[in-house]
């Protein structure tokens, strides 16, 4: 049986923590080969039949299918970003890398998975093997999910975030003639045009943005890293300048690209010329997006969780499902606390008391969700 084929398989007894425990031993910063198997052979354990798609994601299903009835769609990642650091528990806290970051949002979900009879709906679950990459999973992934709402589960203190700016990187290269430092004039130089481009982008905002959104607050550009030359006597015909952006609707990365592009031509000077390519555009980049804050889906997980609807602080791989559905971003553990950077550091936690509250929670809401629409239904 496929995930083509949602299955009503009653799930044999499971426990979240020793799963997330073996989740965050196993390491996943350079393959995820082995989060994978765990992941599937759980899910087979319980009588589930997950395949693995085209790019690596494990998908899996229960439920009737009827048309008629909600399909909700629960995703999160398998990779983590390295080094790998080991499991630790002290009390009711582990720690580990992913243990927040995102296998403690994957034990929660996983385990509301298993808890909850979508009875005529669908239920689906979707985990992607690159999230903190090329996000090339959740690229594949969307176009083939038709769904009525998604829960993205990253760390969010347990708030139910509903918003979140998008991010994209680009090059932008400034080329001249090049030559002999003596011989080349002022306004010849590449790395005189970088000044230019520079001032530029400093103003880009304020010139041709696309303005605050009342959610996420203005978009961000920020030059990042400074490449060209070689020899200390010789103007390099080319320098090329990186960027970060992170944008507010309606801004898309395709959007940012040609606007930017537009835009700094009218302010590099003769005979320079100036192109701005997006880095990796074989991969997708994460667009900003903003849920409905009345969405049923966003009430029913405000409720249970008792979480704060807000916006999350990073790029998610949310903005790829906010496109066909209602899209929250929900989990335990912090990407941030008072000491500092939580996610991604080898401080990295997670308290196993919201393990069990974003579990209990996201069933909640799932069984809200199903049972208010078989009310509807009758």
């Amino acid at each position: 049986m496929s995930s083509e084929e949602p299955t009503t398989a009653r799930p044999e007894a499971f426990e979240l923590e020793p799963f997330h425990a073996a989740a965050v031993e196993t390491p996943s910063h350079e393959t995820v080969e082995a989060m994978r198997t765990l992941l599937v052979d759980t899910l087979t354990d319980r009588g589930f039949s997950p395949r693995v798609d085209d790019a690596g994601t494990v998908v899996v299903s229960r439920g009737a299918a009827d048309p008629a009835s909600p399909h909700l769609v629960l995703n999160t990642h398998l990779d983590t970003v390295a080094p790998h650091v080991p499991y630790e528990r002290e009390g009711d806290v582990v720690r580990g890398r992913g243990a927040c970051d995102a296998k403690g949002p994957l034990a929660a979900l996983l385990t509301a998975f298993l808890r909850v009879d979508p009875g005529d709906g669908k239920l689906t679950l979707a985990v992607t093997p690159d999230e903190e990459t090329t996000q090339s999973g959740a690229g594949t992934l969307a176009p083939t999910l038709s769904a009525d709402g998604y829960i993205v589960g990253e760390p969010t203190g347990l708030d139910v975030c509903i918003a979140a700016r998008g991010q994209c990187e680009a090059t932008i290269t400034v080329s001249g003639p090049g030559g002999h430092a003596a011989g080349v004039a002022d306004d010849a130089n590449p790395v005189y045009g970088v000044g230019d481009v520079l001032a530029a982008l400093a103003a880009y905002d304020d010139r041709v943005g696309t303005g605050s959104d009342a959610r996420l607050g203005e978009p961000k550009l920020t030059p990042t890293v400074l490449h060209g030359g070689k020899a200390t006597n010789r103007v390099p015909e080319t320098v090329t300048l990186t960027v970060d952006r992170r944008s507010v609707p309606p801004e898309t990365s395709d959007s940012f690209e040609e606007s930017l592009q537009e835009y700094l031509e009218s302010h590099i000077r003769d005979p320079l010329s100036v192109a701005v390519e997006l880095i990796r555009p074989d991969t997708p980049f994460p667009d900003a997006f903003v849920t409905d804050a009345d969405a049923p889906l966003v009430r029913a997980l405000q409720t249970a969780s008792g979480g704060e609807v807000r916006a999350f602080e990073a790029a998610t791989e949310a903005s790829y499902f906010a496109a066909d559905a209602p899209t929250v971003v929900f989990g335990p553990g912090v990407l941030t606390d008072d000491e500092g950077a939580v996610a991604h550091a080898t401080r990295e936690y997670v308290a196993v008391a919201d393990l069990h509250a974003a579990a209990d929670a996201v069933e909640t809401a799932l069984g809200t969700l199903f049972e208010t629409n078989s009310e509807t239904d009758s």
